[in-house]
């Protein structure tokens, strides 16, 4: 999930929030998440001088990404629902002092831009929309004849540990039923190549990369993992998943570390999956 999600449905309120600590939680994230980015994003075929635009940017780090890969004489607009959201984003761009990246506030399926992009790009933003496909072709009529659609989702199918970890894979039921209950596609990762077809786009080539590995490898991402879950606790709690005390969450963290010390498991994070195509040329 938003590991990175951001809110471009206006049909429900967006799950994780815009919170201070759900931004910090982002921030963080994405320091383990943006080398896999940058990857995908390169491979898809982003290069210097494009013109990129960002769905659903939130505090900005996938646009950060972007900026980096296209260089001064490209240009990166990133656009989010939440002002507070572009209000952060904003201000980073200005402490990098990354003076190819704007950020604007509105629902990116109804903006009108002056010019067509080379390149539509999104992190963890299908999986929240109500209809995918339907997203993907308004996204699309942004683009010049031959542009790129990029997008990277997470998939829960991925999470696992092996010998199993009990607190981590109860965990991993709480997060899924959560998101399951509000209506967010806990698998959209698996789902993007359906949704591209559906939306009319050539079907898309697709990777997948994943965090694996043993304490104490593993626990940079299990902590993040925890902080997602706390994000997620009002979520838990108001549909009767679990309660504040069973996840308890100022150990959570602690308590799948020490699991996975004392067994020697090795703990598989989220799959990481990103799916691009290219519309015919004129």
């Amino acid at each position: 999930m938003n590991d990175e999600p951001h809110d471009t449905d206006s049909s429900r309120p967006y799950v994780l929030g815009h919170s201070d600590r759900e931004i910090e939680r982002l921030k963080a994230q994405a320091r383990l998440v943006d080398p896999m980015t940058e990857r995908f994003f390169r491979d898809a075929g982003l290069e210097p001088s494009m013109r990129v635009l960002d769905i659903g940017s939130g505090a900005g780090d996938v646009a950060f990404v972007a900026a980096k890969i296209v260089g001064a004489s490209g240009e990166v607009v990133g656009v989010d629902r939440a002002a507070s959201a572009v209000a952060i984003a904003r201000d980073r761009a200005v402490e990098k002092a990354m003076t190819n990246v704007t950020f604007k506030e509105g629902d990116p399926g109804d903006m009108v831009f002056e010019q067509p992009f080379d390149a539509v790009i999104g992190r963890y933003v299908l999986q929240f929309q109500k209809d995918p496909a339907a997203m993907l072709r308004k996204l699309a009529a942004h683009l010049r004849p031959g542009g790129l659609v990029v997008f990277q989702e997470i998939d829960w199918g991925g999470l696992g540990s092996s010998p199993a970890v009990p607190t981590f894979e109860r965990c991993a039921e709480w997060g899924r039923k959560a998101l399951g209950k509000h209506g967010t596609e806990s698998r959209m990762g698996t789902r993007l190549h359906a949704a591209f077809v559906s939306a009319g786009l050539p079907p898309p080539t697709m990777r997948l990369e994943a965090q694996i590995g043993g304490v104490p490898a593993i626990v940079p991402w299990l902590n993040r993992f925890k902080e997602l879950i706390a994000t997620l606790l009002p979520e838990i709690e108001r549909h009767g998943i679990a309660t504040a005390e069973e996840i308890d969450i100022d150990t959570l963290g602690q308590r799948m570390a020490d699991e996975a010390r004392a067994l020697s498991s090795v703990v598989i994070s989220h799959y990481q999956i990103c799916a691009w195509t290219r519309l015919v040329a004129g």
